[in-house]
């Protein structure tokens, strides 16, 4: 039964990124087939296999131990307040978020992660039928977020054409930023997180490659030079941990400013229609999240949490889904948890098109024109890797 609803999943979101596809005659089945089959057994093997628990669960317990270092900061800083459970998402959420900033200016500093993200990039382009530029672009997304992402590549941004913008745009989007795992580690379960960052960068390969399909062609030099070459160790520390705070400050204002809005429309959807705003998005997900895997008995609240995650953002659906996680059970728990798991929302296309027209304003300009293509695409990715969840959870 779960492989005919995993095909069936495979139909509804290969011919949703089809629908929008820029070049369909272009479409290159042998390479959607291999990212398929890899994706699968790496998440059969992250769930299932003795040695991929293992490292799932260290890699978890590697994020637990960074946010206890990260605790004994805000503990100083705050005063005991956050064992007492005082302001929990802030201090325990969100103020992490500075001490791992910190950790991955370090690891660029010692030039660590651009080593890191030209080996596995170029082990990617092997298998993605991408060029080394687009398979780069997934895993320094990963490393470094959306936001500084795009400077490591500011000398050949503005020679690339529409479409390799869009299939750079669509992977910072696809992804998330290592700085922000601990934080959804103290909100959903931290194998999910883990499982659900791997998945994503074959979810995305996978749908770009039908919904923007081309051959890379002559590939340009990636040098992945060091993003504040002049500035001393210090320089670039307290540059990194006052980002990691901005993240969080930005964080928190969508956090209440957007939940905020959501219980007013709710009150208001309540007193017209007797259902809330969130209900009846609920309604409008719920074949989208049957369709995925998630049980008939979860599958509404669940199409719910999802709407809100495209809606608002990633933070307001697992702070929402926290709240009523016992309700549900484990299976529609783990693939909803790995849907969770990505910046696939309205809020994404400003930063990312914010992001780029920093370093060009024409290939911003390029970016924002593709605005809902972007996220119906990055949405794809998402149902993507949590379909292949429930197959194999």
């Amino acid at each position: 039964m779960p492989l005919l609803h995993f095909g069936l999943a495979l139909v509804v979101i290969f011919a949703l990124a089809i629908a929008v596809s820029f070049e369909r005659s272009q479409i290159r089945p042998r390479y959607i087939i291999q990212l398929l089959v890899i994706e699968i057994a790496l998440a059969w093997g992250m769930l299932h296999s003795q040695s991929g628990i293992a490292i799932v669960h260290s890699i978890a317990e590697a994020f637990d131990k960074l946010m206890f270092f990260a605790g004994k900061g805000t503990d100083f800083v705050f005063n005991g307040m956050r064992p007492k459970g005082m302001a929990y998402v802030f201090l325990n959420v969100l103020c992490p978020i500075i001490f791992i900033s910190a950790l991955i200016g370090i690891l660029q500093h010692f030039r660590i992660l651009p080593w890191l993200i030209r080996i596995i990039g170029t082990v990617l382009s092997k298998v993605n039928g991408m060029g080394k530029l687009e398979s780069f672009n997934a895993i320094s997304s990963l490393t470094l977020g959306q936001s500084e992402n795009f400077i490591a590549y500011k000398t050949i941004l503005s020679q690339q054409s529409p479409r390799r913008m869009y299939t750079m745009a669509a992977t910072a989007m696809s992804t998330v930023s290592m700085s922000i795992l601990g934080a959804y580690m103290q909100m959903i379960q931290p194998r999910y997180v883990v499982v659900a960052i791997i998945l994503n960068v074959f979810s995305t390969f996978i749908i770009l490659s039908l919904i923007n399909p081309y051959k890379p062609g002559a590939e340009p030099e990636v040098k992945l030079e060091q993003l504040h070459e002049k500035q001393s160790f210090f320089e670039m520390l307290g540059e990194y941990i006052l980002a990691g705070f901005k993240v969080a400050m930005i964080v928190a204002a969508m956090l209440i400013g957007f939940i905020a809005l959501i219980a007013l429309l709710n009150a208001i959807f309540s007193a017209i229609f007797g259902l809330s705003f969130q209900q009846l998005l609920g309604y409008v997900f719920y074949p989208l999240a049957w369709v995925i895997g998630i049980p008939s008995a979860d599958a509404l609240q669940a199409g719910s949490i999802m709407a809100t995650k495209l809606i608002a953002n990633e933070f307001v659906a697992m702070q929402t889904l926290q709240k009523i996680a016992m309700n549900f059970t484990p299976r529609g728990l783990g693939i909803l948890s790995v849907f969770l798991v990505s910046f696939a929302n309205f809020a994404s296309i400003g930063i990312v098109a914010g992001a780029i027209k920093a370093v060009s304003e024409k290939q911003g300009n390029v970016v924002s024109r593709f605005g809902f293509r972007l996220v119906y695409g990055a949405t794809l990715v998402s149902l993507l890797s949590a379909a292949v969840v429930g197959l194999v959870i």
